[in-house]
C-alpha cells in the first residue's frame, strides 16, 4: 500500500439496522471510483479506541457489489464510546491516522454521531467525517417527513408479527403485550400498531413530559381488557414502547430490577422484562375483581434490526451511502447526510449536536397529529352510552360471576383512575361521563323510591 495513498475508512456504531450494508456498499463503490482507498474498521470504536489496528477489512467494489441485499453489518458493529476517557478519543484518531485515513464515514444514531463529532474535533482537520444517521426508532430529528433508515423495514416485518400475533390471541382467547423498540419515542411501536390494527398501542409520548407511574399504565391495560370483555371478546394485542420503562418512576423503576447501563450510559432496557412485569401486576389487578385472564408478553425488535432491508431502506440507503463519500470527495467535513425534497442537505454537527446531552434532538411522535387515532382506536376510550347501557354492563357481570353493582364499582374505579387527559371518542372526559353514570343512578334511585 501507498503510504501517502488517500483513504477512507468506514465504522458502523451502535445497534443494527436494516441497510447498515446498502450504505456500506454505496459508500465504498462511490470513493473507489473517486480515486480512494476503503476500509471498514470493524467492531466500531471497539478496537481502534484502545489503539489497535489489526481490525480493518479492505473494501472493493467486487467484495461490496451485493452486500445492499442483506441485513447486519458486513464489518461488525458495536456500542464502545471513545469520548468518555480523553486518551481513548485521542487513540482513535492516532489510530486512524496510523492507517493513512483523512477521511472516515461513521454509521450510528445520536450516540455515535457524538463519537464522530468529538473526533473530527481532535483530528482538528487532519480527518474529514461525516455521519449516517441510524436507527430503527425512527427518533432523530431529521428533515420534515424524513425517517431514519431501518425504520420502514422494522415497521414492515414487525406488522406481519403482529398480525400473526392478532390471530392467535382470537383464536386462543388471550391477551398479548408486545414490547416494540423505540428507547427515546415511540414511532416504531405506534407505526405497527396502526398498520396492524392492534387493540390499543401505548407509547410515552401520551403521557406528557413527566414520569409515568407503573401503576397508571397497569390500570389502562385493565381498562382496556375489561372492555373488550364486555363486547364478548377476551382476546387482544397491547402494543407498547419500550420507552416507557425509561420514563418510569425512580420509585418504580428501582422496584423493578437493578438497572444496568451501557457504554453510553443508557438503561439496558432488554434486561427489564417489561412484558412480564406488566403482565404480573395486570393479572393481579383482575385478580382482584375476580377476573383471570391469559396474557403472554412478547418482545419484538431483534428479529428486526438485521432482517434484509426491503425496497425502500435499500434504495434510501444506497442514496445516502452515495452521498457521504461525495460530500468528503467535495472536500466537506463535520455533518450528517440527509435527505429533503428529493435533495441533500448536510445536518452540521455543531448545529444539531447539544454539548450539554451530547445527543440530537429527539423526535418524538406528535400526538396532536395522532389525536384522532388515538382517540377512537384505544379500547379504553370509552363512550357515553357504555355507562348508560345497562344491559351491556350487565352481560360482563353475568360473564365474571359478580353483580352489576358490584362491576360498577370496580369498572368507575378504573375509569376515575384514569386522567382526564384522555378523552372518548367524542372528545368528553372520562370522568365527565363518571359523574352522568352518577346522576343518571341517582334519578334511578330516585324512581324507585
Amino acid at each position: 500500500m501507498k503510504p501517502h495513498a488517500k483513504r477512507m475508512a468506514i465504522l458502523v456504531g451502535g445497534g443494527p439496522a436494516p441497510g447498515i450494508n446498502s450504505v456500506i456498499g454505496a459508500a465504498t463503490i462511490r470513493a473507489i471510483l473517486s480515486g480512494y482507498e476503503v476500509i471498514g474498521i470493524r467492531d466500531g470504536f471497539k478496537w481502534i479506541m484502545n489503539g489497535n489496528i489489526d481490525y480493518t477489512t479492505p473494501l472493493s467494489i467486487e467484495r461490496v457489489s451485493r452486500i445492499h441485499f442483506r441485513g447486519g453489518s458486513y464489518i461488525g458493529i458495536a456500542r464502545d464510546n471513545p469520548t468518555k476517557n480523553p486518551r481513548h478519543l485521542e487513540n482513535t484518531v492516532t489510530s486512524l491516522l496510523r492507517l493513512n485515513v483523512d477521511k472516515l464515514v461513521t454509521i450510528g444514531g445520536d450516540d455515535t454521531a457524538y463519537s464522530a463529532y468529538r473526533v473530527q474535533q481532535v483530528a482538528e482537520g487532519r480527518i474529514q467525517v461525516v455521519h449516517v444517521p441510524k436507527t430503527i426508532d425512527n427518533d432523530l430529528d431529521l428533515p420534515h417527513g424524513i425517517c431514519t433508515f431501518g425504520f420502514q423495514t422494522a415497521r414492515h416485518l414487525g406488522v406481519d408479527i403482529v398480525k400473526n400475533i392478532m390471530v392467535d390471541a382470537k383464536t386462543t382467547s388471550r391477551w398479548y403485550f408486545v414490547i416494540t423498540m423505540g428507547r427515546k419515542a415511540g414511532h416504531l411501536a405506534l407505526g405497527i400498531g396502526k398498520s396492524a390494527g392492534a387493540t390499543l398501542t401505548l407509547i410515552p409520548e401520551e403521557f406528557g413530559d413527566g414520569k409515568i407511574k407503573l401503576k397508571h399504565i397497569v390500570d389502562i391495560l385493565v381498562g382496556a381488557i375489561i372492555k373488550r370483555l364486555s363486547y364478548g371478546r377476551s382476546d387482544g394485542v397491547a402494543m407498547l414502547a419500550e420507552g416507557l420503562v425509561e420514563r418510569l418512576s425512580e420509585e418504580d423503576l428501582h422496584a423493578l430490577v437493578d438497572v444496568e447501563r451501557d457504554e453510553h450510559d443508557n438503561i439496558r432496557i432488554a434486561e427489564v422484562n417489561f412484558g412480564e412485569i406488566l403482565k404480573y401486576h395486570v393479572q393481579a389487578r383482575l385478580k382482584e375483581f375476580g377476573i383471570k385472564t391469559t396474557i403472554i408478553s412478547k418482545n419484538i425488535g431483534y428479529e428486526l434490526r438485521c432482517a434484509d432491508p426491503i425496497p425502500f431502506d435499500m434504495e434510501y440507503c444506497r442514496d445516502l451511502g452515495f452521498l457521504a463519500a461525495k460530500f468528503l470527495h467535495d472536500g466537506g467535513s463535520g455533518a450528517l447526510v440527509s435527505i429533503q425534497d428529493g435533495r441533500f442537505v448536510p445536518m452540521y454537527f455543531k448545529d444539531i449536536l447539544d454539548p450539554k446531552t451530547k445527543r440530537m434532538k429527539i423526535r418524538m411522535v406528535d400526538t396532536e397529529a395522532e389525536a384522532y387515532y388515538i382517540a377512537n382506536r384505544y379500547m379504553i376510550r370509552l363512550r357515553q352510552d357504555d355507562f348508560e347501557d345497562a344491559h351491556e354492563l350487565a352481560k360482563y357481570a353475568a360473564t365474571a360471576g359478580i353483580s352489576l353493582k358490584e362491576f360498577r364499582e370496580q369498572f368507575y374505579y378504573l375509569v376515575e383512575k384514569t386522567p382526564e387527559a384522555i378523552a372518548d371518542s367524542n372528545g368528553v372526559a372520562l370522568q365527565d361521563a363518571t359523574t352522568k353514570q352518577e346522576n343518571l343512578d341517582k334519578k334511578v334511585r330516585k324512581s324507585k323510591a
